[in-house]
């Protein structure tokens, strides 16, 4: 049930978003005086048409990802009235939420605990002052009060770094490019096969090349983006190693490695925490959104306030 209500919010998100983007272009060729709707009919049209498209996609996601989060998993708001009734761990999570986003000056984020078997904690965010940290009922239950540390000064790291709009300006800028260049060589190979024939297959050769070229320049593009989110890792574990000190952030990246090591039939849970070995194909590292745990422990050891 709970799948089937994410993936309902999922569709439905992703409605609104389409919605929205036809109402701006609808607006912008009304104030502009362009035919975005036929943006092939020039390229400042394409590339119009593509600005608004993925600035749409991407930062209305992102606005919507607190609210989407918050109905796509079965999560509890931790809140001050609650502290006597709590675990010793989950008064550790609120206390430390509450501690660090006081020491770094920006309003506490919400604090959310969710029933999980997977062994996961994530932030979500707009801006640091309306964000939300959520940890599984397995984390807590498996991991220790110095483990947890690092999880959350981690996740406060994300936050602190607008982790979550960096990506997302990164995403419409990549995107971006990508639509606006499989429609440009799109409209050239239509015009060049246009010039020596007529044929009836012609008319299908923008829309075979762009299609085909949004698909190359996409994996092209994932590769640059992959890149930001495992650069955006290893600063988010120098983040919290300064909350909770190297040595412990270290420690714990070595019990994740631990728990993956002995690991049998649920290393796919895992996963979600982005415990893995080092991939055999080094095209697939290329693809990674976290880096190797090997690596993330290697850039801290090596790291120096």
């Amino acid at each position: 049930m709970s799948m089937i209500k994410r993936v309902f919010l999922f569709l439905l998100t992703n409605l609104a978003v389409i919605v929205l983007i036809w109402i701006m272009i609808a607006l912008a060729e009304h104030f502009l005086g362009i035919n975005i709707s036929w943006y092939w009919q020039s390229y400042t049209s394409i590339f119009i048409y593509a600005l608004i498209v993925w600035f749409s996609w991407s930062f209305i996601s992102l606005l919507l990802s607190k609210w989407t989060a918050k109905r796509a998993y079965n999560i509890v708001l931790i809140n001050q009235n609650d502290l006597y009734n709590l675990s010793s761990k989950e008064k550790l999570l609120y206390d430390l939420v509450f501690d660090l986003s006081n020491r770094s000056g920006i309003k506490m984020p919400e604090v959310w605990i969710y029933e999980s078997s997977d062994p996961n904690a994530f932030a979500t965010w707009a801006t640091k002052n309306s964000s939300l940290v959520a940890v599984s009922t397995w984390l807590l239950n498996m991991m220790n009060e110095n483990e947890i540390k690092w999880v959350i000064g981690h996740e406060m790291s994300h936050i602190l770094s607008w982790d979550m709009v960096t990506m997302t300006l990164l995403q419409w800028v990549v995107n971006t490019f990508v639509v606006f260049l499989s429609r440009v060589i799109a409209n050239l190979a239509d015009s060049y096969f246009r010039r020596w024939n007529d044929s009836w297959w012609v008319s299908w050769i923008y829309y075979v090349v762009s299609i085909l070229l949004d698909i190359v320049l996409w994996i092209l593009a994932s590769i640059i983006v992959m890149w930001f989110s495992r650069y955006r890792e290893y600063r988010a574990d120098e983040g919290s190693s300064r909350f909770v000190g190297k040595e412990n952030m270290i420690a714990g990246l070595e019990a994740l490695k631990r728990m993956y090591e002995f690991a049998s039939d649920d290393k796919s849970k895992l996963a979600t925490m982005k415990i893995n070995t080092k991939h055999k194909w080094w095209l697939f590292a290329l693809f990674a959104s976290h880096p190797d745990l090997d690596d993330r422990i290697e850039n801290l050891r090596n790291f120096n306030y």
